[in-house]
């Protein structure tokens, strides 16, 4: 007998303790649920509920039959409250009982759902539904949702079947719907008798009935097998093309179309046979089918990119023919009209005209909507034909602005605007083509002419479609609008004074008119200003914070003073105006966010660009600023806008606030927030910049003590920012550089010049920091004091700096600091040689002589120095690999400053010292590198002679050096070269190099292929078609190229190929960015799916693929779903060998992590998940719990990457 433990004896009695006082309090309630009085029933039901939501509670076997019991008989109750609160018990109910009593539930529901009284079939259907809902999803792999499922299907099959009763009928779809879309999967075994209960009902007399059942048919496809799809779609077809009555071909069509849109990439296959009939269908003269027909061919072009392309044509021209389909309206008036009507703009009567013709029976706006539809589905994913939409689809969408109803109306706008966005990223187009963007140039007049009328339209809705256009018009084209400003702005102003205009319509007319707002068109503020400042007043939030943007674009319009010569108009009749409603916004307290921050703004702008004309408002205006400056909400924005008004050219006058907003900016320089600290530091600069005779030496040294912590290589950028201020200080504050000697300050300058991380722009600043200071004459930061300081640490031998790169930045400050300074120059030149020739020099010392020497030598001419040459030769035999590449360096380096001294001896040498060829080219690639293009051309000739005689080195190190001397020289004087370096190709032709025999040659040629598409993609777009084979051809493992090695006793086996290999999935990897539109993405497909069975690192390439590939493409990756999830699956549950080294179980946590990766990108896909595959390796991961950690991380870090990401935007 098993011994118990006190512990555990204790939790054991409070258990019981715990199941028998809510027995007890659950039985009281069962009690007063049978009492006759209604409200106590209510109420007693109500507190069940509440306990049975609570996680804590256990029902023993007892309470849960009793209770089960009592909800069921509650269903029935007289009163329908009461019966309502029972079916919400079910859904907590179902998880707490034990299996069998789910069964009981589901039971009696099933009975009662086709019993006799209509309200009792109701509330059983809707607590069907919910005990549905409660149920675990498919991919947890319960048994329970997999028993109830079963016991429920049979009883609804039959439901349906019998065709007494209608009501019944629909609820039993409804609920067979449900539980297909949520568990369709657990259902596979029924799947087949479920098919042949639904097919039947889709030639039901009761239209509803029919509507349901696709809908059901829907979800069945989503998960059932193959055989099950086939018998769908053959009965399908074969119905159609029977065609016994208009009705029934009606019902199959729309059921093909729901197929397509729930289970695309299954249908696609079928589309040959499908889409014929829908055309042939389309031609009979009844508007409902052709409607259907149409919105066929919209989910086809959505869901089947690849089956529908032959296809597309066709679908195209048969929109185009329905777009005008309007056979009961005659338009033909309008266009004489036009002038008259806008004589007669004030004519109301004649817009509401239209109405007359409004005929209950017409049937055509919803074919006119679906073929407007079905081309917003068209334009919308078919990239590579906008050449051809811009031919044909575009005129037809224009001149369909006019549409009467406005529902269609707004759908054409909408494809309309579809077209905008796909001509928006400003694809590389090949030279000849004419680009999208010159394509939208060339309608902007007749979208202009067709949007001015309906600008006027009484119709909120359509005026707000015009808005959008001009704005995505805008944002495709900048300034596309600024010739049609004139006509446009009446239009905007209309809505903006119009008294019926929506809020929304308002915000919109205000984006739009932001867009436009930068074109210079001025005779139009004088109408502009007032309905814009009323918008700043008014009560709506969301108005007024467009309105300001709008009035800070105006401000800059009214006088820019980056334009003096344009600043000719008179801006006084709008400064009181425009100042007045912004300072009513800035002044109060209780107001939104988002209008403090823009009022903010706009008043920056407002005296950075009109503060010499605000007179005494100034100071006062100041002083709120430096309120808001205080308040941390606000904070951020006030900054920038400090920055702002210091760096305008009216020297606006801000000693009032000088002295209280220094310490403020300077304590900001501690808060933890990057933006915060980037932003001040940009403020700081400017105000000591412009305001250097009122920055008082305290001030300066509050903003000093902040100062160290941010230097630091952790955040490279900040470090950047302080240092340039520094720099700034250096040069107009110089006095108050005395105190950084002191201050830790310099010594983290000299830690960040160590850092391997410090280059770039830092850098740059760095050098500059050092000359400035050096330039300020400080007393103990002179010459020789800084260099001691920054090469103190390599003389000393104390240790060696870790990084090499730390060399190369200290070599460069000294630099800096020697051309500041050039008396000092030539002694330290002297020592620094003298330090290279002396024996007892470490390397570290010799490698920082030879560094600076080439730095400075680079800018100072030092051919005055007799030893350097030898002293440099001498250095290339050095024992150090470290100390001969810096020699080399140096010696290229002191070359770029006296060519004709130092080339020509370079050139000697390379040609009499075989054995130092390999360091002297690395000379000469960096004499080719840095030389200024005119000091080369001299020497062109010899130089390139020179190299080719190098091309056949054995060595693969001299000839990768030689080819990058070749590449560089050649851009001196492509026109000479380029041919001349093409001759040398065997065929003379880049491509051709893909087929070569060698296989090293391909690789390079794919490695060169893989740049230009990275660099230049607009050089290989239009070779893609013929690339693309050879490329795709080297991701094939091949057999011939992998070898077994002997090492010792074991065998190794090596592939041979796997470079070659890599080198094209990365070329793959690219071509994803930058060319996507021109690749066949499922024929790509296919060898990413092969990648995702190679080697390792192949492996890892082509998961990321597919990250990408699931966000670029969804529908083609939805397709091949199935075939991807198989590979995905196997790497997951691949097992080390126990015995493998440490690395092979990295590897294998790194393959996982990053197929992870690629399944929670696949199922950012909306429908990925309902595939049974992915669904059953779902419940594969959740049951492991090494997978399930690594799938919850994974999740947890794209969701909060996804919210990093909208913060910094």
């Amino acid at each position: 007998m098993a011994v118990v433990t006190s512990d555990n004896t204790d939790k054991l009695t409070s258990l019981t303790a715990n199941m028998a006082s809510a027995s007890y309090h659950i039985s009281n309630l069962l009690e007063k649920m049978t009492s006759s009085d209604k409200d106590f029933r209510f109420m007693a039901t109500n507190d069940l509920m509440s306990e049975l939501q609570k996680d804590s509670i256990k029902l023993d076997d007892d309470s849960e039959r009793k209770v089960v019991k009592m909800i069921l008989k509650l269903l029935e109750d007289k009163n329908g409250e009461v019966q309502n609160l029972a079916v919400k018990c079910l859904g907590p109910l179902v998880s707490k009982v034990k299996e069998y009593q789910v069964e009981t539930i589901v039971d009696t529901l099933c009975t009662n759902m086709l019993a006799d009284k209509e309200q009792l079939r109701d509330i059983s259907s809707i607590g069907l539904k919910t005990v549905i809902g409660e149920l675990p999803p498919a991919s947890s792999g319960s048994a329970l949702a997999a028993s109830v499922c079963k016991k429920i299907t049979g009883r609804l099959t039959s439901a349906i079947a019998k065709q007494e009763d209608v009501s019944v009928q629909l609820e039993a779809l409804d609920i067979m719907a449900d539980m297909l879309c949520r568990l369709g999967g657990l259902l596979v075994n029924f799947h087949p008798s479920i098919l042949s209960c639904l097919l039947p009902q889709l030639t039901s007399p009761r239209l509803a009935v029919r509507k349901r059942t696709i809908i059901a048919l829907g979800h069945l496809v989503m998960s059932c097998g193959n055989l099950v799809f086939v018998d769908l779609i053959e009965h399908l077809l074969s119905e159609l093309s029977r065609n016994d009555s208009m009705s029934t071909t009606r019902t199959y069509i729309q059921c093909i179309a729901a197929i397509s849109r729930q289970a695309g990439h299954r249908i696609g296959e079928y589309l040959e046979k499908i889409i014929p009939l829908v055309v042939k269908f389309c031609n009979i003269d009844d508007d409902e089918l052709r409607e259907y027909c149409i919105q066929a061919f919209e989910s086809f072009v959505r869901r089947c990119p690849k089956e529908v392309y032959p296809h597309v044509g066709t679908v195209i021209s048969i929109c185009l023919k329905y777009l005008t389909y309007d056979p009961n309206y005659n338009y033909d008036d309008e266009d004489e009209d036009e002038n008259a009507m806008d004589a007669d703009g004030a004519d109301e009567d004649y817009q509401g005209s239209d109405d007359e013709y409004s005929d209950d029976d017409d049937m055509s706006w919803k074919v006119r909507r679906a073929a407007a539809k079905c081309l917003d589905a068209v334009v919308s994913t078919r990239h590579e034909m906008l050449p051809e939409f811009y031919r044909t689809v575009s005129p037809a969408l224009i001149a369909r602005f006019k549409e009467r109803e406005e529902n269609v109306k707004a759908d054409v706008f909408h494809a309309y605007l579809s077209l905008l966005k796909q001509t928006r990223p400003a694809q590389s187009c090949g030279m000849s083509d004419i680009s999208p963007s010159l394509r939208v140039l060339l309608q902007v007049p007749m979208i202009v002419k067709a949007l001015h009328k309906q600008m006027k339209e009484k119709s909120v809705k359509t005026r707000q479609c015009c808005f959008n256009m001009l704005t995505e018009l805008v944002n495709v084209l900048p300034g596309a609008l600024t010739q049609h400003i004139p006509v446009l702005v009446p239009g905007i102003i209309f809505s903006l004074n119009d008294k019926s205009s929506s809020s929304n319509l308002k915000i919109d007319a205000l984006s739009c008119l932001y867009v436009n707002s930068h074109s210079p068109t001025m005779f139009y503020l004088s109408a502009l200003v007032p309905p814009v400042v009323a918008c700043v007043g008014d009560p709506f939030y969301k108005i007024t914070s467009e309105a300001l943007l709008v009035s800070q674009q105006l401000v800059k319009v009214i006088r820019p003073l980056d334009q003096p010569e344009r600043d000719t108009f008179d801006a006084s009749p709008y400064i009181t105006d425009l100042f007045t409603c912004t300072i009513k916004r800035l002044k109060a307290a209780d107001i939104d966010q988002e209008v403090k921050e823009r009022a903010i703004s706009c008043m920056g702008q407002i005296i950075c660009n009109l503060g010499d004309s605000l007179g005494d408002d100034l100071p006062g205006t100041l002083h709120i600023f430096l309120e808001r400056l205080k308040n941390e909400i606000t904070r951020l924005t006030t900054v920038k806008a400090l920055t702002l008004i210091a760096g305008s050219t009216l020297k606006i006058d801000l000693r009032p606030i000088l002295d209280e907003a220094v310490p403020i900016l300077a304590s900001f320089l501690r808060k933890n927030q990057r933006a915060l600290k980037l932003s001040t530091l940009a403020a700081l600069d400017i105000l000591v910049k412009n305001y250097s005779d009122s920055v008082t030496p305290a001030m300066i040294d509050a903003v000093l003590a902040e100062l160290p912590p941010l230097i630091s290589e952790s955040d490279m950028h900040v470090s950047q920012m302080v240092i340039s201020f520094l720099t700034t200080l250096a040069r107009v504050h110089p006095l108050s550089l005395a105190k950084i000697g002191g201050s830790s300050i310099l010594s983290e300058l000299i830690s960040l010049v160590r850092s391997p991380l410090l280059q770039g722009g830092a850098l740059s600043a760095m050098l500059e920091f050092f000359q400035a200071l050096v330039g300020t004459g400080t007393s103990s930061l002179g010459y020789m004091d800084l260099l001691r300081m920054l090469t103190g640490p390599v003389y000393a031998q104390s240790a060696a700096l870790t990084h090499k790169q730390s060399y190369y930045s200290i070599a460069k400050c000294v630099a800096a600091l020697t051309r500041a300074c050039p008396d000092e120059g030539p002694a330290v030149v002297g020592q620094f040689i003298q330090d290279v020739k002396n024996s007892r020099s470490t390397d570290s010392i010799r490698l920082l002589a030879l560094l600076s020497l080439g730095e400075v030598g680079h800018h100072v001419d030092l051919s005055g120095q007799p030893e350097l040459k030898t002293v440099i030769l001498d250095a290339f035999s050095s024992s150090s690999e470290e100390v001969k590449s810096a020699a080399s360096y140096a010696l290229g380096s002191i070359a770029v400053g006296n060519l004709p001294e130092y080339l020509p001896f370079v050139l000697g040498e390379i040609s009499g010292q075989p054995k130092r060829q390999y360091l002297l080219l690395h000379s000469l690639k960096e004499i080719i590198s840095s030389a200024s293009v005119t000091g080369l051309k001299l020497y062109v000739e010899g130089v390139w002679t020179l190299l080719l005689k190098h091309c056949e080195c054995a060595e693969e190190g001299t000839r990768n050096v030689v080819a990058e001397c070749l590449g560089k020289l050649t851009l001196i004087d492509p026109e000479t070269l380029l041919p001349r370096l093409k001759g040398y190709l065997l065929s003379g032709d880049f491509l051709k190099t893909l087929e070569d025999p060698d296989l090293n040659v391909r690789r390079v040629a794919l490695v060169t292929f893989n740049s230009a598409a990275h660099n230049k993609p607009s050089l290989i777009r239009d070779l893609l078609d013929t690339v693309l084979p050879h490329l795709y051809n080297e991701t094939k493992v091949r057999k011939e190229l992998i070898r077994e090695v002997e090492m010792g006793p074991f065998k190794h086996t090596v592939d041979d190929g796997l470079d070659i290999r890599k080198a094209a999935f990365e070329c793959m990897y690219t071509l994803l960015d930058s060319c996507l539109d021109r690749l066949d993405i499922f024929e790509f497909l296919n060898h990413v799916e092969d990648g995702l069975k190679d080697h390792y690192d192949i492996k890892m390439l082509t998961f990321l693929m597919l990250a990408r590939l699931s966000t670029l493409c969804p529908s083609a990756v939805l397709q091949r779903l199935d075939r991807l999830v198989e590979p995905l699956r196997a790497t997951c549950t691949t097992k080390v060998k126990a015995n493998s080294v440490k690395q092979e179980f990295e590897k294998q946590d790194e393959l996982k992590r990053s197929a992870m990766r690629a399944v929670v990108a696949l199922l950012t896909i909306p429908e990925a998940e309902k595939s049974p595959l992915m669904s059953e390796f779902q419940s594969q991961i959740s049951s492991n719990p090494e997978l399930a950690a690594i799938f919850e991380n994974i999740q947890r870090d794209s969701s909060s990457a996804n919210m990093e990401s909208m913060d910094t935007s």
